[in-house]
């Protein structure tokens, strides 16, 4: 098994000798989340498969691979529906073309994001590999002269019993491509699945070349002549450049060039190193005249006057959360949550090669549908002529999913810049990357609540919050009234019982750019609405669990918070020999996490978390190994960003830069974390952000119950 760096869209239709199956399936539930307005599905027929001369079996994967396991994942799906032997199977990433490739949970665009993955696929590369079963299968009994209906398929292995004849999928791939696909071919019974759900049966197919190092990333792209360009950015978010001095760079030996882009100076250098310190020795003059200088402090000020102003827009509402607020014990809380970087392990970097008619650029591309557009734009060119060859990335966390393909632009802009027949490689430093926002956004919530005999009886939140899908392409599909729905997911409606109920938002402005960060809104709203409710269930005197089950009525909410408890043995929140558990559920994406979170606190009041349970209901389990690593990482990327991480400003200026001052959860502090998942029919939704947000909740909860006050302001350490 193994994975292979890429495939042209022309070397996946024409393959010679090879079976490539290609047809447009869309996923069950895509049209209940298309609105109204979106186009029909592509009419031309896509290509998820090649099947080649030497048995090898290559899903093409629309989705980036960056660690969350999706060519795994589809190649589970192809196995199991060829019956092929997981040793045939390859990946390898699709290139842009949306009419092939769209997402259908994203209104069709080719990108990957909000954990969809799988959902967007899942019929989709199950109804491709059948339909090349049944073309092999037909191949063969043409050859042989029998029915098709006597034939079987094995672990890659067409056989006909009653002749003893047998081949490989290699051998018939030739002739099965001249024959027509299937438009309706039959999918297995669930109950005769061999790999998907099955524990310890495949394993990731990109593993072993990123663990020998033959796996190639944007950084190690090279091309005789090729550029390395770094550019040099304002201090300030929202400054622009106005005039520079690139003298003093130029005589560093290796530097070629400087150039004026729009985000900068582009520094061009035969290598990484002379661009870096040329870059040093650039003077520039920024026009700072919209520029954010405004300090974190500054911001939430303003923030706090947003919330008694009259901007704020009514989200959701129902009964009368006035006279229910009068009811019963009031609370009241505010809980402030800071910009967060992504950081993604690899930072942003492209590869582009223009040679004034054409262009080919590779990079760890998440938002094909927006980067293809912006390059040719860019560079002038019909989109047809630009290909983008998506690598497999170090990581995103969401900052590659850009809707304005900022990465796209200034890597098409310094093709531009320096001219035709000049290979670039943009590269960006970790500073560069943690410096230049694009984060998750500032967030203020006022929180008020009142409950009696168990029961909530008013409920009240306003949210204060950057939008950046306001200013997105996606305006016109998300945005509903000028509500930001990203702003409020997760405390729009509650998964409680509430009788009377009002949900604010109240949209602020600042150059500071922000994206969507791991798991998005629920970040922010996941905190607040379970460090709220425990706070209502625990002043009356109610157990955390057990108070949940009462107001809850959605049957899977219910089903991952009994199985955590269960996997918990949960008796209560204790504190036990200074220890205590906290719990906190929510849902994001489709998927349904549950967690406790067993904590202590250190003489300083700094806690320490020991050992995180976690049930999780995502419908149908394709690969229960990479769910449980999912969250197992989910768990620890929470943490850390829980306990230490911020972007603080000053003077509009981030305080941080890297791993040094933008702390990460060292290894000895990961928690023992133990995963259970909740048998499912449903159709699979996603992984790889819904384990992020019920953790920090879940520690805080702890953390009341040992007498610490939850953190009304995260990080819960601050410098």
């Amino acid at each position: 098994m193994g994975y292979e760096q890429n495939i042209t869209r022309r070397a996946a239709l024409a393959a010679g000798g090879a079976l490539v199956v290609g047809f447009h399936l869309m996923p069950q539930g895509a049209h209940a989340q298309a609105a109204p307005g979106d186009p029909p599905p592509p009419a031309n027929p896509n290509a998820f498969l090649r099947i080649g001369a030497d048995d090898t079996v290559t899903v093409i994967s629309k989705h980036i691979e960056f660690g969350q396991g999706p060519y795994t994942g589809l190649a589970t799906m192809a196995c199991e529906e060829l019956d092929a032997d997981w040793s045939q199977m390859r990946a390898t990433s699709a290139p842009a073309d949306a009419k092939l490739y769209g997402n259908a949970v994203m209104g069709g665009i080719q990108g990957t994001g909000g954990s969809s993955a799988m959902a967007s696929s899942f019929d989709q590369m199950r109804g491709a590999a059948a339909a090349a079963r049944a073309m092999l299968v037909l191949a063969a009994a043409k050859q042989w002269g029998v029915d098709p209906a006597t034939i079987t398929v094995d672990k890659g292995v067409i056989a006909h019993r009653p002749s003893k004849r047998s081949g490989r999928f290699g051998q018939f791939a030739a002739a099965a491509a001249t024959l027509p696909a299937p438009p309706r071919p039959t999918l297995k019974d669930p109950k005769d699945y061999k790999f998907i759900g099955r524990d310890h049966v495949v394993g990731k197919v990109d593993s072993a070349a990123k663990v020998n190092g033959s796996a190639k990333f944007t950084i190690d792209q090279a091309a005789p002549g090729m550029l390395t360009v770094v550019v040099a950015r304002p201090a300030l978010f929202g400054a622009k450049i106005d005039t520079f001095d690139g003298a003093a760079a130029l005589k560093v030996k290796g530097v070629v060039a400087v150039r004026k882009v729009s985000s900068g100076v582009a520094v061009y250098a035969t290598g990484t190193w002379p661009a870096l310190k040329a870059r040093r020795l650039i003077e520039a003059k920024w026009n700072e005249a919209a520029a954010e200088t405004r300090g974190t402090e500054d911001m939430l000020v303003d923030y706090r006057a947003s919330v008694t102003g009259a901007d704020g827009r009514v989200v959701n509402q129902h009964g009368d959360v006035e006279a229910g607020l009068a009811t019963g014990q009031r609370h009241k809380a505010e809980f402030v949550f800071p910009y967060l970087a992504h950081a993604p392990m690899e930072p942003l970097d492209g590869f582009l090669e223009w040679d004034g008619k054409t262009a080919v650029a590779r990079f760890g591309c998440q938002m094909q549908t927006a980067d293809h557009a912006a390059i040719a734009k860019v560079l002038g060119l019909p989109q047809d002529k630009v290909t983008i060859e998506t690598l497999l990335a170090g990581g995103s966390f969401g900052r590659r999913a850009q809707s304005d393909a900022e990465l796209a632009v200034e890597l098409a802009e310094a093709a531009r810049a320096i001219g035709p027949g000049k290979p670039v490689k943009l590269v960006r430093t970790r500073e560069d990357d943690i410096t230049g926002g694009y984060y998750r956004p500032l967030a203020l919530h006022t929180m008020e609540g009142s409950i009696e005999g168990g029961v909530i009886k008013g409920w009240k939140n306003h949210i204060v919050c950057q939008s950046f899908i306001a200013t997105s392409p996606f305006a016109a599909a998300m945005m509903k009234d000028g509500i930001d729905p990203t702003m409020s997911e997760g405390a729009s409606e509650l998964p409680y019982r509430t009788e009377n109920f009002r949900c604010m938002a109240h949209t602020v402005d600042s150059p500071v750019p922000t994206l969507w960060w791991r798991s998005v809104g629920h970040t922010h709203t996941g905190y607040a609405v379970e460090c709220f409710v425990d706070r209502l269930l625990q002043a009356d005197g109610r157990d955390p669990v057990e108070g949940r089950l009462a107001l809850i009525d959605n049957p899977r909410f219910a089903g991952v918070l009994k199985a955590v408890a269960k996997l918990a043995r949960w008796n209560g929140p204790g504190p036990v020999n200074g220890r205590a558990r906290g719990v906190a559920v929510v849902e994001s994406f489709g998927s349904f996490v549950a967690q406790i979170a067993e904590v202590s606190l250190a003489p300083d009041g700094t806690p320490k978390v020991h050992k995180v349970w976690a049930a999780v209901d995502l419908g149908v389990a394709i690969n229960p190994d990479i769910i449980r690593a999912q969250l197992e990482g989910g768990i620890g990327y929470a943490l850390g960003h829980a306990l230490y991480a911020e972007v603080p400003l000053e003077g509009g200026r981030p305080t941080v830069a890297n791993f040094d001052t933008y702390r990460s959860l060292r290894i000895h502090e990961m928690p023992e974390v133990e995963v259970v998942i909740v048998p499912s029919t449903e159709k699979p939704t996603g992984i790889g952000e819904p384990g992020v947000p019920p953790l920090a909740p879940a520690v805080a909860n702890a953390m009341a119950r040992l007498g610490r006050e939850r953190p009304t302001r995260l990080p819960m350490v601050r410098a």
